[in-house]
């Protein structure tokens, strides 16, 4: 028990309004510097993308030294896929910066890439295991091949 508690002055706590704004104003931007999961997803497909772009490269690198008879289909359906992985990494780029969030590297600990990032002043860190990587640009992989496939079944 404290010396305040039989004190009846300080049943009533009074606030100044200026305090007031001033605590409200100090937990909205608490608020407003964590990043959501919507912004979660973005710094993953910012994260993701690049690879994406880079493995669809290298299998269009492979089929162009290939003998295979379709290789002119698949090599213009894999450079259908990267203009719209790089039309992507674009929009989600400049959304990053729209809402002044920065990924600024990557570092790995324990089979686990962390990448940093600044959103809106709040410094964070963003971790995927390599195998979650892997799944989730399989799972994309596979929404741009099935995009480009209905494109291609449309235009018959």
């Amino acid at each position: 028990m404290s010396k305040l508690d039989g004190n009846e002055r300080w049943k009533s706590k009074m606030l100044l309004t200026e305090h007031q704004e001033q605590y409200d104003n100090r937990h909205e931007l608490k608020k407003t510097t964590r990043a959501t999961s919507e912004e979660l997803a973005m710094i993953r497909d910012y994260i993701l993308l690049p690879h994406m772009l880079t493995m669809v490269q290298k299998s269009i690198d492979h089929i162009e030294h290939s003998t295979n008879i379709l290789k002119q289909f698949y090599v213009a359906a894999g450079q259908v896929i990267m203009n719209q992985i790089s039309k992507d990494m674009y929009e989600v780029r400049r959304e990053l910066t729209k809402r002044n969030i920065k990924v600024i590297g990557d570092e790995q600990a324990d089979l686990i890439v962390y990448h940093r990032f600044l959103c809106r002043g709040f410094e964070d860190r963003f971790g995927m295991t390599r195998d979650v990587m892997r799944s989730e640009i399989s799972v994309q992989l596979k929404k741009y091949v099935k995009e480009t496939m209905g494109r291609i079944l449309k235009e018959k």
